[in-house]
């Protein structure tokens, strides 16, 4: 059995989870194991690749409040009641929507977990979850999966040019405090690049050389400022190691390795 774990406390996270969103995206990606073909839910390939929205401050917490009011709905039942289990209740739930008939045990699950009231939630959050991106919730999962796959790609493209929305500033970027604006991307005047595979930025000078090198050969002629080449390592390159890079690559330059081109340098 393998048991994974979100460390964050926003309820906010666990709202687009249970959005139906999410849920045709993990329908779609996830891999499944056993008898049953059940779906594994897998960092790599459910978590961290997906895209949540960019919501506003009041899209979060109205997002947040729902999900808050889930969570306890679902968990003040089960006291109640300590042989009612989510598969359960969701169980009837998608009868209910389906409109298919309850036999006696749906019946009393449906009593005991008020499942009218988690089918109201659920509607509402996924209200709540379409409109942080901006979409209808009368879209079909086919339409959903792809806007997510190519939201995906602006991403990509976004985080290649330095802008990273960071889903836990505070600890993933502690040092940036928040997300850079649109307006500070600008003033670089940053071409749209993806960077084919993340890299670590190595210890050794040399190595460090030869990685920075390799980085410019993979975009070609496409000019990157030292905010975008930052970027392309696993973690983003601190302000001190964009400093050291941006010594490098002067060096390079002197060397007849790198071009500085329009303020983006290139092999």
């Amino acid at each position: 059995m393998q048991v994974y774990s979100i460390a964050t406390a926003d309820a906010f996270v666990l709202g687009i989870f249970e959005s139906f969103v999410h849920q045709n995206w993990l329908l779609k990606v996830a891999p499944r194991m056993g008898v049953g073909n059940d779906l594994r839910w897998k960092p790599n390939t459910v978590f961290k690749p997906f895209p949540f929205p960019d919501a506003s401050a009041a899209q979060k917490q109205s997002i947040r409040e729902l999900a808050e009011r889930l969570d306890h709905h679902r968990k003040s039942q089960q006291a109640l009641f300590p042989d009612l289990t989510m598969t359960g209740m969701y169980n009837v739930l998608e009868k209910l929507r389906a409109e298919e008939p309850f036999d006696d045990k749906d019946r009393k699950i449906y009593e005991h977990g008020l499942v009218g009231i988690l089918k109201q939630l659920h509607n509402e959050l996924d209200v709540a979850v379409a409109e942080s991106y901006g979409w209808a919730t009368s879209l079909s999962s086919d339409e959903i999966l792809q806007r997510l796959v190519d939201l995906n790609a602006e991403r990509a493209a976004e985080e290649a040019r330095g802008l990273v929305r960071w889903l836990r500033p505070e600890y993933q970027a502690p040092e940036e405090q928040g997300v850079q604006s649109t307006l500070e991307l600008e003033e670089y005047d940053v071409p749209v690049v993806v960077i084919a595979e993340k890299r670590k930025w190595p210890k050794d000078l040399t190595e460090q050389v030869t990685s920075l090198r390799d980085l410019l050969r993979e975009t070609g002629e496409m000019p990157l400022p030292v905010i975008a080449i930052a970027t392309a390592y696993q973690p983003k390159l601190s302000a001190k190691r964009q400093a050291e890079a941006a010594k490098l690559l002067e060096m390079m330059a002197s060397l007849g390795q790198a071009e500085l081109v329009d303020g983006g340098w290139r092999g």
